[in-house]
């Protein structure tokens, strides 16, 4: 996973999964503008292996993460690897996709839960914990996260995703997630401190 090099950036030329545009707008009698990003939305889910008490998630390298650990003065157009490692871009987070398909969003997820993880799950297993938005000030796209309760038996496959996806997967003890809660600076996104906050106050008194 960590086998990053030949690092490059160039200006965005198209792009399937974002569009940027500028919304002009009038508030309170004030004209504005608000640059922002047209992306799809998602679904998230928290995988507790219940026979282990365990939860499960991916690691994986994230380019946008990489690319603002850098220093903005060292944001050239290629990037020395050496200096700034691939581990700046590795985050730890839940099992997610994009709702880029015309299904059920339990659909998308219980597909997503094999794909990334393994796990074979019947719809039923899945339980909304709500839905939010996220970088309300670029994107604005929701996300819908499910509790979704595992076994050793439902293990199918390796997991780690399909196509050119490159993903981990992480299983992590209740005192391990709660000591990696508690982190000054924790590498995940504020859905999985979310999913994570939800869990203990729901699923358990540790």
């Amino acid at each position: 996973m960590n086998q990053v090099k030949d690092v490059t950036i160039k200006p965005l030329q198209k792009s399937i999964y974002l569009k940027p545009l500028t919304m002009h707008f009038t508030q309170n009698g004030m004209k504005r503008t608000w640059d922002l990003l047209e992306v799809h939305d998602s679904v998230a889910i928290l995988l507790h292996n219940t026979q282990r008490d365990t939860l499960v998630f991916v690691k994986q390298f994230r380019p946008p993460v990489y690319y603002g650990s850098i220093p903005e003065e060292d944001r050239n157009d290629v990037i020395d690897v050496s200096k700034y490692p691939p581990e700046l871009g590795i985050t730890l987070e839940m099992c997610a996709g994009l709702v880029d398909k015309d299904k059920p969003l339990e659909q998308i997820a219980k597909e997503e839960i094999l794909e990334e993880c393994g796990y074979e799950v019947p719809l039923s297993s899945l339980v909304k914990i709500g839905s939010y938005r996220s970088g309300v000030g670029t994107l604005g796209s929701l996300q819908t996260a499910y509790y979704c309760a595992v076994t050793d038996d439902m293990k199918v496959s390796q997991g780690g995703g399909v196509g050119d996806e490159i993903i981990d997967v992480v299983e992590m003890t209740l005192p391990e997630v709660k000591k990696y809660i508690e982190q000054d600076k924790i590498p995940s996104p504020p859905s999985f401190l979310f999913a994570i906050y939800w869990f203990f106050v729901n699923k358990t008194k540790l």
